[in-house]
């Protein structure tokens, strides 16, 4: 709305406009944003309600009870396509009377007569053919003094000049003139027209004492014929833009078909300014090659100048009348977008508040974040990337640069996926914005190491046997040196075969199992000391020292691209040499 208002201040100030007109013209611009608000709307409303469902595990309480995220969004749907018929039907029957009347009413407050208000020390141009400079003037008791009055009526040349020593000035009843006393003053006019030639012109001069005039200046408002507004492709709903649509179709084609015959019989008919008797004769003569130039050549210099300006003639009229014709065909063209635009649209933005709740919706169930602080920026954002989509694929329709269902349904077609996948992770409780989960893949590309975060428990069910534990960490030391002997871990891998093994590693895979039910038993100790010490025992990636990947081919890709090869191959090193810190821990 601020945007807005600010777009046509300029025919806001200063026009003396009554509270009436303003109040219609808030009236109007309200209703044309309403089907660009309520997409916005429904995203921030779905956001916030299902940002709160998440944050007091309301939504945990319903999936834990069966309900899955498409149940609980069932009623919610049949209510959004209720809103989505709704803007479909304000947009095809209240929008274009909106906006027919608002345009109408901008053309009106663009014709007004601005309020009189006249400065010192400067010319007042707005009534029209006549300049007026006060220097000074009493706002107090409306009088106005060395007053200087040009009436240009006759023309700048002839201009009739009054000045006067003080005046006054109003506003008739009708205000449709206004009424100028003017106090001790002069008036100097012409008595012969005046041109730029002229050295001499007879004048006249007049003195008076009190002269009254009336002056045209209709400040009264007045609306602008409604039809004005009948061509506009925003004033019209889908059956007149389809009426309208097919009329410029068929328009343009047959203005096109008569330019295409008139080309064809004019200047690019073949052979071009020969007559049936020269045709037949240039047959008969079975000329099959000659020389242009050569006639040029000999022709003489008069005659060399005659066809450079004949062609160049020709030439220029031609362009010209090209030129004309294409402006013709692309008005045709553009007005013809703009109507197919404004058809797409009336879909297109009703189907956006679909779209947008099926973001908003799953999305605050992922971030879990209600009230106005998180959502309102999520739904700013996401409205800031459909409004660039849309606007860019608008201009590039309008411009005839892409087909124009293309460029209206760009929006749509990259929301669309994105509402269908956030749906899809919601209700599958995917951590898709978690950045923990990045955090940890992250981690797991580069190497780097996870740790534990082991706290003493407040409930413990069954405590340590600390009397077997030791022997048993003493047989996992052992098995861990034996196998860090056997398979050489300190030493780097074979490059080729690392890419080739498609194995699990089961000893690694045991070894890591001992390990985990040793640490997980002694976890329930109440000692802070021992709690500290597991924490140093690491937690054992079992296949990141066999291979980068899970999947056969991507191992054979990343061995193929050498620089990504490289890299996966350094880090399995750093991670198979790190696997003798288990038992020297232990």
């Amino acid at each position: 709305m601020l945007q807005f208002l600010w777009k046509y201040v300029d025919e806001l100030v200063g026009k003396g406009l009554e509270m009436s007109v303003m109040a219609k013209f808030f009236f109007y611009s309200a209703l044309t944003l309403v089907p660009i608000s309520l997409p916005l709307a429904i995203l921030l409303a779905s956001l916030i309600t299902f940002g709160n469902f998440g944050e007091r595990y309301e939504l945990l309480a319903m999936k834990a009870a069966g309900i899955s995220l498409i149940k609980i969004m069932r009623p919610l749907v049949f209510f959004v396509c209720g809103l989505v018929a709704t803007s479909f039907y304000f947009q095809n029957v209240v929008g274009p009377i909106a906006q027919a009347n608002l345009g109408t009413l901008i053309i009106s407050m663009k014709q007004k007569s601005p309020e009189l208000d006249i400065p010192e020390g400067v010319f007042y141009t707005t009534i029209t053919d006549y300049n007026l400079k006060v220097e000074k003037k009493d706002r107090r008791t409306g009088m106005l003094y060395d007053v200087l009055i040009y009436n240009m009526k006759d023309g700048f040349e002839n201009a009739h000049i009054i000045y006067a020593d003080s005046g006054r000035m109003e506003m008739t009843a009708d205000k449709q003139h206004l009424w100028l006393h003017l106090y001790s003053g002069d008036l100097f006019e012409n008595l012969k027209s005046q041109n730029m030639k002229s050295d001499n012109v007879p004048y006249r001069r007049e003195s008076f004492r009190e002269k009254h005039m009336i002056i045209e200046f209709d400040s009264d408002f007045n609306m602008a014929d409604a039809s004005i507004m009948s061509n506009q492709s925003s004033a019209k709903n889908m059956k007149s833009l389809q009426v309208s649509i097919d009329s410029m179709k068929i328009i343009g084609d047959s203005v096109g078909r008569q330019y295409y015959l008139e080309m064809s019989e004019g200047v690019f008919r073949s052979p071009y300014g020969l007559s049936k008797e020269d045709t037949i004769k240039i047959k008969e003569a079975n000329i099959r090659n000659y020389n242009i130039d050569s006639l040029y050549n000999i022709a003489p210099l008069m005659q060399k100048q005659k066809i450079i300006s004949g062609a160049a003639g020709r030439v220029e009229n031609l362009a010209s009348d090209l030129t004309f014709k294409s402006y013709t065909m692309e008005g045709n063209d553009y007005s013809m977008r703009k109507h197919e635009i404004e058809w797409h649209k009336k879909i297109t933005i009703s189907l956006s508040c679909l779209v947008f709740f099926f973001i908003g919706a799953p999305l605050g169930g992922i971030i879990r974040k209600g009230g106005l602080g998180m959502p309102v920026i999520v739904s700013v954002l996401l409205f800031i990337v459909y409004y660039i989509i849309d606007n860019t694929g608008y201009k590039m329709a309008r411009d005839g640069k892409w087909i124009v269902w293309m460029g209206v349904w760009t929006s749509t077609a990259v929301l669309a996926p994105l509402g269908t996948f956030l749906t899809y992770k919601s209700n599958k409780d995917s951590v898709v914005l978690n950045a923990d989960a990045y955090m940890n893949w992250f981690r797991r590309i580069v190497g780097i190491r996870s740790v534990r975060h082991l706290f003493k428990k407040e409930v413990i069910i069954d405590d340590p046997d600390y009397n077997r534990i030791p022997a048993d960490l003493e047989a996992l030391t052992a098995d861990c040196r034996m196998y860090a002997s056997k398979n050489r871990l300190t030493k780097a891998p074979n490059y080729f075969r690392l890419w080739m093994s498609a194995e699990k590693d089961d000893e690694m895979i045991a070894i890591n199992g001992k390990l985990e039910a040793l640490v997980e038993e002694m976890s329930n100790t109440k000692s802070a000391a021992l709690l500290n010490a597991l924490n140093n025992y690491p937690i054992i990636p079992v296949s990141a020292h066999v291979r980068p990947f899970h999947i056969y081919w991507l191992n054979l890709a990343a061995g193929i691209i050498f620089p990504v090869g490289l890299f996966f191959y350094f880090r399995i090193w750093r991670s198979a040499s790190g696997w003798p810190k288990i038992w020297s821990v232990s």
